[in-house]
């Protein structure tokens, strides 16, 4: 009988990591830990992953997707040296098994047993890396924003449509057991008809100063970090986080952390392209080398008589509605609020709680890296089963370019005068050629993205 209930225990554990149940909330069943399921499943049931971009949110993703019975991390890809070996180390201590350094991640792309690239990399590199995964028939965990311009985004969905690949991005709240339900209960006419969602982000982010001109450490290969990018000279203020306040390489907060909420807005409303774009802001606070907006307020407006509006502020930290980062949704019967927890309220038109819905898994908003690593567990298993069963994934390549792009018209109609028209059957920028200038950008040559 010991050897039945063995075989038993063994047969439901693969199964139900397989199916995602053992791993809701990226745990693993009472009295098990991560390498134990490791050591239950065998080596062929596991997506192998090589990971690129490994020094912050990759480091926190690493240490995720290390977590999780079903997956192994083979390959740390990353043009810094030292944080290659801090996540090799971290790594290597959750699945119990080594992964091997490949600083070069189109290198790791041409190994068989490499079944899915995880881009963390800066947003540059967002597109490109996932365009040269897909060619080299690889799957793709896609960190947000999915691309740094919409040309590379609508590259992105021709690349997966040649490929046939799974493309998974990284709004991981599409994933989150309280949001869809706040969502579903929205599409279930819980306030009436939404019509107007309010989103925004707040944080104070200090200066980065004037930047110097200094050689190279020799931890870093900066030549592949700039990757597509036109060669520029390295500066002491760049790395590693500060890329994201640069035009050349990064968003904005607009793409940064917008994305997330503008998403949610977006399929709450259940709207795809918009008719008009418009964005009030600039670099208030300091006067130093950051060029994206501290201070940006971006409105859309769409064709089924509904709208968006994003508030982002870098450099206050005042919350809004209570918290640092959300999303309302306004209704013809009330409202609902999700803040960056896995949990919403419901109110009436007197402002009375008619629901409370609380999070039930920590997650901690003020978090640059990792705020919600249980909960991103399920955004990672829909990847995997994407790949394994071929399931609809909660954030595909069409859906996060479409919200990427929301953002990214924001960051345009703010660098060329304010306003945008916009076809809404597929996004694109109507009768405005300094905003079509912003549409693509200009490529290291030879690193040019294409299908």
């Amino acid at each position: 009988m010991k050897e039945i209930s063995e075989n038993t225990r063994r047969d439901f554990i693969k199964k139900a990591i397989i199916g995602g149940a053992a791993v809701s909330f990226g745990g693993v069943l009472p009295g098990f830990s991560a390498k134990s399921y490791a050591g239950i499943l065998g080596a062929n049931d596991r997506i192998k992953v090589a990971m690129m971009g490994v020094n912050a949110r990759g480091l926190a993703l690493a240490n995720n997707f290390s977590s999780q019975p079903n997956c192994e991390i083979v390959y740390v890809c990353d043009v810094d040296s030292r944080a290659a070996d801090r996540c090799i180390g971290q790594v290597e201590k959750r699945q119990n098994k080594r992964p091997k350094a490949q600083p070069d991640f189109r290198k790791a792309l041409e190994y068989k047993d490499v079944d899915a690239l995880v881009v963390a990399a800066p947003d540059h590199w967002h597109a490109p890396a996932a365009i040269l995964a897909s060619k080299a028939g690889k799957h793709v965990y896609l960190e947000k924003p999915c691309s740094h311009n919409p040309n590379e985004g609508e590259i992105l969905i021709a690349a997966t449509k040649k490929y046939k690949n799974v493309i998974q991005m990284g709004n991981q709240r599409r994933s989150w057991p309280n949001v869809q339900a706040a969502i579903k209960e929205l599409h279930d006419g819980i306030i009436g008809r939404p019509y107007f969602a309010k989103t925004w982000y707040t944080n104070n982010r200090p200066s980065i100063g004037i930047g110097k001109a200094v050689p190279v450490p020799e931890w870093l290969n900066f030549d592949l970090w700039q990757g597509p990018a036109p060669r520029r000279q390295y500066k002491d203020n760049l790395l590693h986080y500060n890329w994201h306040w640069f035009w050349h390489w990064g968003t904005g907060e607009a793409l940064n952390n917008g994305t997330h909420m503008v998403d949610l807005a977006r399929w709450g409303l259940k709207v795809d392209y918009p008719t008009k774009v418009t964005s009030a802001g600039g670099r208030y606070r300091y006067k130093d080398d950051w060029e994206t907006p501290d201070t940006q307020v971006i409105a859309m407006e769409f064709d089924n008589n509904t709208a968006i509006t994003w508030e982002g502020r870098s450099c206050n930290g005042r919350t809004v509605e209570g918290s640092s980062v959300g999303v309302i949704f306004y209704g013809d019967n009330g409202s609902m609020q999700i803040n960056g927890t896995n949990g919403y309220t419901i109110y009436d038109l007197k402002n009375n709680v008619v629901k409370e819905v609380k999070n039930d898994v920590k997650v901690d908003t003020g978090s640059l890296t990792n705020p919600s690593q249980a909960l991103d567990a399920l955004h990672i298993q829909n990847f995997f089963e994407g790949i394994r069963k071929g399931t609809s994934l909660n954030a595909d390549i069409i859906s996060g370019h479409q919200s990427t792009l929301l953002v990214q018209l924001g960051n345009i109609a703010q660098r060329s005068g304010g306003l945008l028209h916009i076809d809404p059957k597929n996004g694109h920028i109507l009768n405005n050629k300094e905003a079509l200038k912003y549409w693509s950008r200009e490529y290291q040559p030879g690193w040019e993205p294409k299908v």
